[in-house]
């Protein structure tokens, strides 16, 4: 089976507002073996609401929109979904008692605008809502289901999980799709393509999604299969095969982020870690401290973003800033083995760049960055060109660092 999902609101095409219902009811879905194939954001617009809920139904087999049943004159939902079905709205008088009964509870006076509520779409069913006055409903046709839900979330979700998610169940038998989403970082998404596209292109089911972005590398797997065993056995078979031709690049299989994966190998190898951060500022550090127990790893961070704290808190030479300038090699390397040395860790890692805009010359750029590792992960020195605005190219530096330590760990090559 295949689900469209309709977010309807107007307040929902704001660049500032984040629309949660449909994650949430995808991720539910995907459970149950129903894939979505489409999440559309409709303004409060008859027409449109009506073109949109038509076209869903000629693709999908469960039509599932939420917000617009409210008792304002542009809360449409209902109205689109039975024009498009071509059926009428009926006021439904139980639901208008229901509705009514509401109100009196909280010593209220029903408004008459609120009435529209209780309309029912011809031969639909209504979903109760204890959580708030706009029910839900549900309609089938030509064996196609329509749901109607609220637009809050503390009302739609509980909704769905006590009368569309049970129903679905049945519809979709025993038939279950399973995600799993494999974690790359330190390379473009080009330079994964060429190798993985081989090996996943000759695979039907599962069907491999590939996505990029600051540093790092997404291979969504979802399968089908006839039961959680079968489709399980389907994504290890093709996991297997990327694991071979990407020795050592995946760093992460069930959803951990790279910071997590760090963390947890300098626990597992009881390493110890000092960081000295220029461009970044603390961001790195930041990451890393999101890990509960942080404190066992990570000794210190030191941000030394001018030139006299490289001096003062990690002893690189005033010399050698002068000769090669603060962002460079022999800088980067000579950080990471200051901050090592002064805190007495068995690893030290920095960074050191030109995060921009300003601060670049014609032989650094914006967006060189150097990142030296220094210790029991092996002493090397990485140089780097990124590209993007500042936020982007701290954020790619942090990311390629944690990277670069993560494969020292592990004994692998620096890049």
């Amino acid at each position: 089976m295949r689900a469209e999902i309709l977010a309807v609101g107007s307040e929902l095409l704001d660049p500032l507002r984040q629309e949660t219902n449909g994650s949430y009811i995808t991720g539910k879905l995907l459970e149950i073996g129903i894939e979505v194939g489409a999440r559309i954001t409709v303004a409060d617009d008859a027409a449109l609401l009506e073109s949109a809920f038509r076209n869903a139904l000629g693709r999908a087999e469960v039509v599932i929109a939420t917000g617009g049943l409210g008792p304002t004159a542009d809360d449409l939902t209902r109205e689109a979904a039975a024009a498009a079905l071509g059926r009428r709205l009926l006021r439904d008088p139980g639901l208008l008692e229901d509705l009514k009964a509401r109100f009196a509870r909280f010593k209220r006076v029903m408004a008459p605008v609120n009435e529209q509520q209780a309309d029912l779409i011809e031969g639909g069913v209504s979903l109760p809502n204890p959580r708030g006055s706009a029910p839900g409903q549900r309609a089938e046709q030509d064996g196609r289901l329509v749901f109607l839900l609220p637009g809050p979330p503390g009302e739609m979700a509980p909704m769905f999980e006590e009368h569309v998610l049970p129903l679905l169940r049945q519809h979709a038998g025993s038939t279950v799709v399973r995600k799993r989403i494999l974690r790359l970082a330190g390379v473009g998404e080009s330079d994964i393509e060429q190798v993985a596209a081989p090996v996943y292109k000759t695979f039907a089911n599962p069907r491999t999604t590939i996505l990029g972005g600051a540093s790092e590398v997404e291979l969504q797997l979802v399968a089908t299969g006839a039961g959680e065993a079968a489709a399980l056995e389907l994504i290890e078979a093709l996991n297997a095969a990327l694991r071979a031709v990407l020795p050592g690049r995946i760093y992460s299989e069930d959803g951990r982020a790279l910071h997590e994966v760090v963390a947890e190998l300098l626990l597992e190898r009881k390493l110890t870690l000092a960081l000295a951060e220029s461009c970044t500022g603390g961001l790195l550090a930041a990451r890393l401290t999101e890990v509960a127990g942080a404190s066992a790893f990570l000794e210190r961070g030191c941000v030394t973003y001018s030139n006299r704290s490289k001096v003062d808190l990690l002893g690189v030479d005033t010399a050698l800033i002068e000769t090669h300038g603060a962002v460079s090699e022999e800088v980067a390397r000579a950080m990471a083995e200051g901050v090592r040395r002064r805190a007495g860790t068995d690893v030290g890692l920095s960074i050191t760049g030109v995060a921009g805009p300003g601060g670049a010359t014609p032989d650094k750029p914006v967006g060189l960055v150097f990142v030296g590792l220094s210790g029991a992960a092996g002493d090397r020195v990485r140089r780097l060109q990124l590209f993007g605005d500042r936020d982007r190219i701290r954020r790619q530096s942090c990311t390629i660092a944690l990277e670069m330590l993560r494969r020292g760990v592990l004994g692998l090559s620096a890049s």
